[in-house]
C-alpha cells in the first residue's frame, strides 16, 4: 500500500473535495472497510496566484517542489497537485521531484480519449484557458481543445477566483456556466467540457448538461492516484 501526499490549499474547497473521493473511491475499490493513508501539504494559494500572475516559471518550480520535497520527508510514496493552474509548471517539478507525481492534465486526457472525445471545451482559470499545458496533452491524441471567447473566460476566470475559490457556488453564476457551455457548443461544435478548475465540479455537480459530458477532472485524478495506491 503506497501513501498518497497531496498538495493542497490550491484552493481548500476542492482540497476538501479530494480528500473526500479519494476517501469513498479507496474504500469502494477494497470493500473491506479500511481507510486509505494520505499526508495533506496545504500550501499558501496567495503566494502560487502571485507568481502564476507575474509569470515567475522558476520561482513556481522552487515553490512546488519544495513542497512535494516536504511530502517526501513526511513519508509519502506518490504524490499529486490537487489543482489545475500549478500544472503550468507541472513537468520542471516532476523532474525535480523525488516522488512519482501525478498529472491531472494527463488523467483528464485518458478520460476523454476513453469516451471518445474530439472538441473539448476547456474551462478553468485564465492561466489555465490560455495556458499551453493542456493543448500538449491532449493534440498528442488528436483532441482539439475549445477555448471560451475572451468575455467568457473573463467571467469563468473572475467567478472562479472571486467566489468558487471561496466557497461561494451561486445560482446565477451556475446559470451563465450552463450558457456559455450552450454557447461554446452551438458556436465551436464543442462535444464535451473539460472542467479543468478543481472547484468548477463543486457547482456544475452533473456529469452532462444537454447531452455535453462534462468532465471533472478532479475526480478523474483521485481515481487515478486510488488506482496508484493499490498498484
Amino acid at each position: 500500500m503506497k501513501t498518497l501526499g497531496i498538495i493542497g490549499g490550491v484552493g481548500p474547497e476542492s482540497t476538501v473535495e479530494y480528500y473526500r473521493t479519494i476517501i469513498s473511491l479507496y474504500r469502494q475499490r477494497t470493500g473491506d472497510a479500511s481507510y486509505p493513508p494520505l499526508l495533506i501539504n496545504s500550501i499558501d494559494l496567495k503566494k502560487e496566484i502571485e507568481m502564476v500572475e507575474r509569470d515567475d516559471r522558476a520561482g513556481l518550480t522552487v515553490f512546488m517542489a519544495e513542497e512535494v520535497e516536504r511530502l517526501a520527508r513526511a513519508g509519502a510514496h506518490i504524490a499529486l497537485i490537487a489543482s489545475n493552474t500549478p500544472h503550468i509548471v507541472f513537468e520542471e517539478v516532476a523532474q525535480r521531484s523525488t516522488l512519482p507525481l501525478l498529472s491531472i492534465v494527463e488523467t483528464a486526457c485518458a478520460e476523454a480519449k476513453r469516451q471518445g472525445l474530439k472538441r473539448a471545451a476547456l474551462f478553468g482559470t485564465r492561466f489555465t484557458m490560455t495556458g499551453s499545458f493542456y493543448p500538449k496533452v491532449f493534440s498528442g491524441e488528436g483532441i482539439e481543445l475549445l477555448i471560451p471567447d475572451s468575455e467568457d473566460q473573463d467571467f469563468i476566470h473572475d467567478k472562479y477566483m472571486n467566489e468558487l475559490v471561496e466557497g461561494k457556488f451561486l445560482p446565477e453564476t451556475r446559470s451563465e456556466l450552463l450558457r456559455i457551455i450552450e454557447r461554446i457548443a452551438d458556436e465551436k461544435g464543442a462535444d464535451s467540457v473539460l472542467l479543468a478548475g478543481t472547484e468548477l465540479p463543486l457547482i456544475l455537480k452533473d456529469e452532462a448538461h444537454r447531452g455535453i459530458p462534462l468532465i471533472d477532472t478532479m475526480r478523474v485524478h483521485a481515481a487515478a492516484a486510488v488506482a496508484e495506491m493499490l498498484n
